[in-house]
Protein backbone atom coordinates (compact mmCIF):
# COMPACT_ATOMS: atom_id res chain seq x y z
CA UNK A 1 0.00 0.00 0.00
CA UNK A 2 1.58 3.23 -1.13
CA UNK A 3 0.64 6.99 -0.60
CA UNK A 4 1.32 9.46 -3.62
CA UNK A 5 1.32 13.00 -3.79
CA UNK A 6 0.66 14.55 -7.21
CA UNK A 7 1.40 17.93 -7.17
CA UNK A 8 -0.31 19.75 -4.83
CA UNK A 9 -1.24 22.58 -3.33
CA UNK A 10 -3.20 24.68 -1.13
CA UNK A 11 -3.91 28.04 0.61
CA UNK A 12 -5.81 29.40 2.93
CA UNK A 13 -9.33 30.36 2.56
CA UNK A 14 -10.70 31.58 5.46
CA UNK A 15 -12.04 35.19 4.89
CA UNK A 16 -11.15 37.81 7.79
CA UNK A 17 -8.23 35.70 8.70
CA UNK A 18 -4.65 37.50 8.07
CA UNK A 19 -3.71 34.21 6.76
CA UNK A 20 -6.46 34.01 4.00
CA UNK A 21 -5.26 33.08 0.22
CA UNK A 22 -1.79 32.68 1.45
CA UNK A 23 0.00 29.82 -0.58
CA UNK A 24 0.75 27.35 2.28
CA UNK A 25 1.99 24.35 -0.18
CA UNK A 26 3.26 24.61 -3.64
CA UNK A 27 3.05 21.81 -6.67
CA UNK A 28 4.44 19.18 -3.84
CA UNK A 29 4.74 15.56 -5.28
CA UNK A 30 6.12 12.76 -3.09
CA UNK A 31 5.48 9.08 -2.52
CA UNK A 32 5.70 7.20 0.77
CA UNK A 33 5.50 3.12 1.37
CA UNK A 34 4.66 1.45 4.70
CA UNK A 35 8.75 0.23 4.78
CA UNK A 36 9.84 3.88 5.35
CA UNK A 37 10.01 5.70 8.84
CA UNK A 38 10.12 9.26 7.46
CA UNK A 39 9.91 12.72 9.36
CA UNK A 40 8.74 15.75 7.79
CA UNK A 41 10.88 18.77 9.50
CA UNK A 42 10.88 22.28 8.41
CA UNK A 43 10.78 26.24 10.19
CA UNK A 44 7.45 27.34 11.84
CA UNK A 45 5.19 28.20 8.90
CA UNK A 46 6.70 25.99 6.30
CA UNK A 47 3.68 23.36 6.19
CA UNK A 48 4.42 20.72 7.86
CA UNK A 49 1.17 20.52 9.53
CA UNK A 50 -0.75 21.59 6.87
CA UNK A 51 0.71 18.72 4.27
CA UNK A 52 -0.05 15.47 6.85
CA UNK A 53 -3.63 16.23 7.26
CA UNK A 54 -4.03 16.05 3.36
CA UNK A 55 -2.97 12.95 3.88
CA UNK A 56 -6.42 11.23 5.13
CA UNK A 57 -8.54 14.12 3.85
CA UNK A 58 -9.49 16.44 6.95
CA UNK A 59 -7.95 18.87 4.30
CA UNK A 60 -7.94 18.98 0.39
CA UNK A 61 -5.41 20.12 -2.15
CA UNK A 62 -6.72 23.19 -4.10
CA UNK A 63 -4.86 21.33 -7.11
CA UNK A 64 -3.20 17.72 -7.76
CA UNK A 65 -3.84 14.99 -6.60
CA UNK A 66 -3.60 11.91 -4.10
CA UNK A 67 -3.55 8.40 -4.63
CA UNK A 68 -3.67 5.70 -2.16
CA UNK A 69 -2.84 2.00 -3.40
CA UNK A 70 -3.62 3.60 -7.02
CA UNK A 71 -6.62 4.99 -6.63
CA UNK A 72 -7.25 8.82 -6.16
CA UNK A 73 -8.73 9.78 -2.95
CA UNK A 74 -10.68 12.75 -4.40
CA UNK A 75 -12.51 10.72 -6.81
CA UNK A 76 -16.63 10.95 -6.41
CA UNK A 77 -17.79 8.60 -3.66
CA UNK A 78 -14.37 7.59 -2.50
CA UNK A 79 -14.55 5.86 1.08
CA UNK A 80 -12.97 8.52 3.48
CA UNK A 81 -13.81 6.52 6.57
CA UNK A 82 -11.76 3.70 5.25
CA UNK A 83 -9.26 5.45 4.53
CA UNK A 84 -8.85 7.30 8.09
CA UNK A 85 -8.83 4.01 9.15
CA UNK A 86 -6.23 2.80 7.26
CA UNK A 87 -4.16 6.44 7.29
CA UNK A 88 -4.45 7.22 11.21
CA UNK A 89 -3.67 10.48 12.57
CA UNK A 90 -2.57 11.65 15.84
CA UNK A 91 -2.58 15.10 16.51
CA UNK A 92 0.05 17.68 19.07
CA UNK A 93 -1.50 16.21 22.79
CA UNK A 94 -3.56 13.92 21.86
CA UNK A 95 -4.28 12.98 25.48
CA UNK A 96 -6.81 15.24 25.41
CA UNK A 97 -9.28 13.68 23.67
CA UNK A 98 -9.01 10.78 26.30
CA UNK A 99 -12.82 11.09 28.10
CA UNK A 100 -13.79 7.37 28.73
CA UNK A 101 -13.85 6.27 32.54
CA UNK A 102 -11.36 3.44 31.74
CA UNK A 103 -8.05 3.10 29.56
CA UNK A 104 -10.07 0.31 27.14
CA UNK A 105 -12.88 1.69 26.66
CA UNK A 106 -11.04 4.85 25.81
CA UNK A 107 -9.19 3.12 23.16
CA UNK A 108 -11.97 1.00 21.99
CA UNK A 109 -14.02 4.09 21.34
CA UNK A 110 -12.66 3.89 17.16
CA UNK A 111 -13.27 0.29 16.30
CA UNK A 112 -16.35 0.61 17.62
CA UNK A 113 -17.58 3.46 15.35
CA UNK A 114 -16.11 0.93 12.49
CA UNK A 115 -19.04 -1.16 13.38
CA UNK A 116 -17.04 -4.32 14.35
CA UNK A 117 -18.25 -6.94 16.85
CA UNK A 118 -18.10 -6.34 20.42
CA UNK A 119 -15.32 -9.58 20.31
CA UNK A 120 -13.37 -7.70 18.14
CA UNK A 121 -13.63 -4.37 19.16
CA UNK A 122 -12.25 -5.18 22.11
CA UNK A 123 -9.43 -8.14 20.74
CA UNK A 124 -8.20 -4.65 18.90
CA UNK A 125 -8.33 -2.18 21.63
CA UNK A 126 -6.07 -5.11 23.66
CA UNK A 127 -4.11 -5.53 20.88
CA UNK A 128 -3.39 -2.06 20.91
CA UNK A 129 -2.53 -1.39 24.21
CA UNK A 130 0.03 -4.23 24.36
CA UNK A 131 1.94 -3.09 21.09
CA UNK A 132 2.16 0.52 23.25
CA UNK A 133 3.73 -1.18 26.16
CA UNK A 134 0.43 -1.42 28.90
CA UNK A 135 0.08 -4.70 30.49
CA UNK A 136 -3.38 -6.11 31.25
CA UNK A 137 -3.34 -4.63 34.86
CA UNK A 138 -3.28 -1.13 33.30
CA UNK A 139 -6.30 -1.94 30.94
CA UNK A 140 -8.96 -0.99 33.36
CA UNK A 141 -7.23 2.44 35.20
CA UNK A 142 -8.56 5.92 34.73
CA UNK A 143 -6.71 7.67 31.77
CA UNK A 144 -6.83 10.54 33.84
CA UNK A 145 -4.49 8.41 36.38
CA UNK A 146 -1.77 8.22 33.89
CA UNK A 147 1.46 9.84 33.52
CA UNK A 148 1.92 12.15 30.35
CA UNK A 149 4.04 9.34 28.46
CA UNK A 150 1.17 7.15 29.55
CA UNK A 151 -1.26 9.57 28.29
CA UNK A 152 -0.11 9.72 25.43
CA UNK A 153 0.63 6.12 24.06
CA UNK A 154 -2.99 5.20 25.02
CA UNK A 155 -4.12 8.22 22.46
CA UNK A 156 -1.86 6.54 20.06
CA UNK A 157 -3.25 3.22 21.08
CA UNK A 158 -6.70 4.11 20.04
CA UNK A 159 -5.70 4.75 16.61
CA UNK A 160 -3.63 1.63 16.16
CA UNK A 161 -6.85 0.11 17.60
CA UNK A 162 -8.32 1.11 14.05
CA UNK A 163 -5.31 -1.15 12.51
CA UNK A 164 -4.05 1.59 10.41
CA UNK A 165 -1.34 0.81 7.54
CA UNK A 166 -0.10 4.27 7.94
CA UNK A 167 -0.06 6.12 11.49
CA UNK A 168 0.73 9.89 11.12
CA UNK A 169 1.90 11.63 13.93
CA UNK A 170 2.28 15.47 14.56
CA UNK A 171 5.18 16.47 17.16
CA UNK A 172 4.48 13.25 18.96
CA UNK A 173 6.94 13.97 21.82
CA UNK A 174 5.78 17.54 22.54
CA UNK A 175 5.75 18.36 26.33
CA UNK A 176 7.46 14.96 27.53
CA UNK A 177 10.49 14.73 29.31
CA UNK A 178 13.64 12.64 28.03
CA UNK A 179 12.65 9.75 29.46
CA UNK A 180 9.42 10.12 28.00
CA UNK A 181 10.52 11.32 24.43
CA UNK A 182 12.84 8.28 24.71
CA UNK A 183 10.01 5.60 25.00
CA UNK A 184 7.58 7.20 22.52
CA UNK A 185 10.18 7.08 20.02
CA UNK A 186 11.47 3.60 21.18
CA UNK A 187 7.89 2.36 21.03
CA UNK A 188 7.48 3.77 17.49
CA UNK A 189 10.46 2.17 15.76
CA UNK A 190 9.35 -1.12 17.15
CA UNK A 191 5.48 -0.92 16.44
CA UNK A 192 7.62 0.27 12.51
CA UNK A 193 9.57 -3.48 12.47
CA UNK A 194 7.38 -5.69 14.03
CA UNK A 195 3.70 -4.10 12.57
CA UNK A 196 4.87 -3.32 9.71
CA UNK A 197 3.01 -0.01 10.10
CA UNK A 198 4.35 3.26 8.07
CA UNK A 199 5.05 5.74 10.46
CA UNK A 200 5.09 9.64 8.86
CA UNK A 201 6.08 12.06 11.17
CA UNK A 202 6.67 15.96 11.72
CA UNK A 203 9.46 16.66 14.23
CA UNK A 204 11.39 19.95 15.39
CA UNK A 205 14.27 17.97 16.96
CA UNK A 206 16.83 17.14 15.14
CA UNK A 207 17.81 14.48 17.38
CA UNK A 208 14.91 12.40 17.53
CA UNK A 209 14.69 12.14 14.09
CA UNK A 210 18.56 11.35 13.32
CA UNK A 211 17.95 8.76 15.35
CA UNK A 212 14.67 6.89 14.06
CA UNK A 213 13.82 8.33 10.71
CA UNK A 214 15.63 6.58 7.75
CA UNK A 215 14.06 9.09 5.43
CA UNK A 216 13.58 13.21 5.83
CA UNK A 217 11.46 15.27 4.00
CA UNK A 218 12.49 19.27 4.64
CA UNK A 219 9.74 21.58 3.94
CA UNK A 220 10.54 25.33 3.01
CA UNK A 221 7.60 27.87 2.57
CA UNK A 222 5.25 24.80 1.39
CA UNK A 223 8.25 23.34 -0.86
CA UNK A 224 10.45 20.39 -0.44
CA UNK A 225 14.00 21.76 -0.34
CA UNK A 226 15.13 17.99 0.33
CA UNK A 227 13.82 14.46 0.59
CA UNK A 228 16.71 11.80 1.87
CA UNK A 229 18.31 10.27 4.10
CA UNK A 230 18.65 11.80 7.76
CA UNK A 231 23.06 11.75 6.97
CA UNK A 232 21.75 13.34 3.38
CA UNK A 233 19.92 15.87 4.81
CA UNK A 234 22.09 17.01 7.76
CA UNK A 235 25.43 17.34 5.69
CA UNK A 236 23.36 20.52 4.07
CA UNK A 237 24.20 22.47 7.77
CA UNK A 238 24.86 25.80 6.19
CA UNK A 239 21.26 25.38 3.99
CA UNK A 240 19.76 24.04 7.10
CA UNK A 241 20.82 27.17 9.19
CA UNK A 242 19.65 29.27 6.28
CA UNK A 243 16.07 28.61 6.67
CA UNK A 244 16.02 28.45 10.77
CA UNK A 245 16.52 24.62 10.98
CA UNK A 246 19.80 23.15 13.45
CA UNK A 247 21.70 20.04 12.88
CA UNK A 248 21.75 16.84 15.57
CA UNK A 249 24.05 17.94 18.93
CA UNK A 250 25.61 14.51 17.99
CA UNK A 251 26.93 16.03 14.23
CA UNK A 252 27.88 19.34 16.23
CA UNK A 253 30.12 17.27 18.57
CA UNK A 254 31.67 15.52 15.64
CA UNK A 255 32.47 18.62 14.05
CA UNK A 256 34.06 20.10 17.54
CA UNK A 257 36.56 16.91 17.73
CA UNK A 258 37.21 17.03 13.88
CA UNK A 259 38.31 20.82 14.85
CA UNK A 260 40.84 19.62 17.83
CA UNK A 261 42.29 17.19 15.48
CA UNK A 262 40.43 13.91 15.63
CA UNK A 263 39.53 12.27 12.44
CA UNK A 264 36.02 11.27 12.47
CA UNK A 265 34.55 10.15 9.04
CA UNK A 266 31.53 12.71 8.27
CA UNK A 267 27.71 11.78 8.25
CA UNK A 268 28.20 10.92 12.00
CA UNK A 269 24.29 11.69 12.87
CA UNK A 270 23.66 10.37 16.25
CA UNK A 271 25.68 10.06 19.62
CA UNK A 272 26.18 6.17 18.94
CA UNK A 273 27.83 6.57 15.80
CA UNK A 274 30.33 9.35 17.41
CA UNK A 275 31.03 7.18 20.78
CA UNK A 276 31.77 4.10 17.94
CA UNK A 277 33.80 6.48 15.79
CA UNK A 278 36.27 7.23 18.78
CA UNK A 279 36.70 4.33 19.88
CA UNK A 280 37.58 3.20 15.92
CA UNK A 281 39.97 6.49 16.04
CA UNK A 282 41.96 5.24 19.15
CA UNK A 283 41.67 1.52 19.25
Amino acid sequence: MSITVKNISYHYDNPGSEHSGRQVLCDISVSFDRDSFTAVIGPTGSGKSTFIQHLNLLLRADQGDILYDGESIYAQGYDRKKLRSRVGLVFQYPEYQLFETDVLSDVSFGPKNLGLPEDEVRKRASQALLQVGFSEADFHRSPFELSGGQKRRAAIAGVLAMQPEYLILDEPAAGLDPAGRRELFDMLGELHKKGGVGIILVSHSMDDVAKYADRLIVLNEGRILYDATPAEVFSHGKELESIGLDVPQAAKAAQMLRNRGISLPEGLITMEQVKTAILDHFG
